[in-house]
């Protein structure tokens, strides 16, 4: 996979901190009829598992009726903010993919069977995609029966213009996958304004032999294509409907619900979209007669009307706000069984400059002196995290949980003595390193944390304070003058390919991108090319460990921290809440009213 994910790096920080994560592949999470307990590393063994392909009959619908639910009745959401954006192509953040999941639709989805188990079907499509010439190429048939809102029938030409739109100047969110891989990291070059005035990318590119086929043509195998096109970034943008940039503000529906209403800031109400048919959807369901979908709840202000169950809070959910550390107890003692939860599919580290921090005992000293467990309270503890060994999340196929090679998880509370060691070993005593930290709450108390455990391994920290809104621009300059910094990453679906390359490929070193410790170590460059050749799920999960040990052992760019969790509350009116292994949130496509 050779592609970039700037955009998705600089947004992730921010998201992460304001309680709005990014978009993912993620975790294994409990059923919201189960006591609320955290999850722990045992429950994330289904993660490990490599990618799953369905079949033709898979890709079929309808979807498997959830037990017990019947139709009727609207859903009240609460959310904090309004929706980054609605139009498909520029949706890469978990808020907008929850509100994707009910009004767009792409060539492929993720089927989930809440075990822990998920695998990639056909949604437009009659499978996951047709393989040749060793994955440069991929075929596509869309089904019978697709229409949007309006009644117009969905064909191939559709497909085409909504790959080539993304090629327009507005488009500046949403994923790169496909575009680069079909036209290289300068694509915008291969189409200049997009489709808009009449031009096309080659049929040797993207092909539509007929009005129900699409071909892709790739110059080097891209096994995850079936995997990137789930994402809502690819979903279907009807031509006729195409409005460019406005369409961001009405985009057209091909999901089962569609939008009715939308005051910018204020509501957005969404009703059934009769156009919809079951029959040829194997995901989704129509359950309940709409949503309506209020702003400016902040995550507070939603737990203590989730937990008080009161009105139409019975009624109520939310798309992506998360319960706070401070709100747990309360949501434990009310609310237990109103609970859902499971991991994210985020680590979170602190890198290390190897600008400026080029001993990697130095590093070594530094991984020693974190207290992993003190700097995961201000996160929710045990609730919104649990200690890392390793880079790798457990939502990756290849996790492995005992994997913890500076003992971050058999000694929680650091190893000061070995850390001490290193810096008298190293001549590093006081030391001055700079600590870059976000101005929010939770980044200020960890700041705090990291400071003192390394002034007591004998350093000098000096803590300066970032912007959030401007984190991961500041960290993402090739020449910042921060020694150390926190960051997250999550992989856009289950697989390496899309956490390794980003974050920490020599190569792509640039201001903007994300390989924040600036990590260039030669085999790892040379490794990384290899291993997005293997076109074997399990083979290439197995390489992707080996290297993740190289790189955490011979070379340390970043401490593990922890690993993040998702923790949600809903009223007590609500059925068919499922932890989403893609959504990171509770799956909305599910939902219904008891009565």
């Amino acid at each position: 996979m050779n592609t970039m994910r700037w955009r998705r790096a600089r947004a992730s920080a921010i998201a992460l901190a304001t309680g709005s994560l990014i978009i993912s592949g993620c975790s294994s999470g409990s059923n919201s009829d189960d006591d609320a307990k955290a999850p722990g590393l045992k429950d994330a063994k289904a993660n490990a598992r490599p990618v799953q392909f369905g079949t033709k009959a898979d890709s079929k619908g309808p979807a498997k009726d959830v037990p017990g639910a019947h139709k009727g009745g609207t859903l009240n959401v609460y959310q904090e903010n309004d929706f980054s954006h609605q139009d498909p192509a520029q949706i890469y953040v978990s808020d907008a993919k929850q509100l994707a999941s009910l009004i767009h639709r792409g060539l492929t989805t993720f089927q989930e069977d809440g075990k822990g188990h998920t695998k990639v079907v056909g949604d437009l499509a009659t499978d996951p995609g047709e393989k040749s010439d060793g994955g440069k190429t991929w075929t596509y048939h869309l089904k019978d029966g697709i229409k949007d809102q309006h009644g117009h029938e969905i064909t191939s030409d559709d497909v085409r213009h909504t790959i080539e739109r993304t090629y327009a100047n507005f488009i500046t969110d949403g994923p790169l996958y496909v575009q680069n891989w079909l036209s290289g990291l300068d694509y915008r070059k291969k189409l200049k304004g997009g489709p808009y005035k009449g031009k096309h990318l080659p049929d040797s590119v993207l092909g539509t032999p007929d009005k129900k086929t699409v071909v892709f043509h790739f110059k080097q195998p891209q096994a995850d294509l079936p995997q990137a096109l789930t994402m809502p970034g690819y979903a279907i943008v009807p031509k006729k409907d195409d409005t460019k940039d406005k369409y961001d503000q009405k985009p057209t529906a091909l999901g089962p619900y569609k939008i009715a209403s939308f005051e910018s800031g204020k509501s957005m109400k969404l009703v059934r979209n009769k156009e919809w048919d079951p029959k040829t959807d194997p995901k989704r369901h129509q359950y309940v007669d709409g949503f309506d979908i209020s702003f400016n709840h902040d995550l507070d202000d939603q737990a203590d009307r989730l937990i008080s169950d009161k009105g139409g809070a019975k009624d109520g959910v939310t798309f992506s706000g998360q319960l706070s550390g401070s709100k747990i107890p309360k949501a434990m003692k009310q609310a237990s069984r109103r609970m859902i939860q499971g991991y994210q599919p985020y680590v979170w580290q602190l890198n290390m400059n190897m600008y400026r921090i080029k001993d990697k005992k130095v590093r070594d000293a530094i991984t020693y002196a974190m207290p992993n467990a003190q700097l995961l309270r201000p996160d929710g503890g045990k609730f919104g995290g649990e200690p890392a060994g390793g880079l790798l999340a457990p939502t990756l196929p290849g996790f492995e949980k005992n994997y913890d090679p500076y003992g971050k998880v058999k000694h929680p509370n650091g190893q000061p003595g070995k850390a001490k060691k290193l810096v008298k070993q190293t001549h590093s005593k006081g030391r001055k390193l700079v600590l870059a930290y976000a101005n929010t709450d939770r980044r200020q108390k960890q700041a705090v944390i990291i400071a003192d455990a390394l002034d007591r391994a004998g350093f000098d920290v000096q803590k300066k304070e970032v912007d959030n809104s401007t984190w991961y621009e500041q960290m993402g300059k090739i020449h910042n003058k921060y020694d150390i910094y926190l960051t997250g990453w999550g992989q856009d679906w289950p697989s390496a390919n899309t956490v390794f390359p980003p974050s920490y490929d020599g190569d792509k070193i640039a201001d903007g991108a994300s390989n924040y410790s600036h990590v260039d170590d030669k085999h790892v460059n040379k490794e990384m090319d290899r291993i997005l050749n293997i076109q074997d799920p399990k083979k290439n999960a197995a390489a992707w460990r080996k290297l993740h040990h190289y790189l955490l052992e011979k070379v340390n760019p970043a401490v593990p921290l922890y690993y993040t969790k998702s923790l949600q509350v809903h009223g007590s009116n609500v059925g068919g809440v499922r932890y989403s292994l893609d959504q990171s949130y509770a799956d909305p496509t599910r939902l219904y009213l008891k009565k």
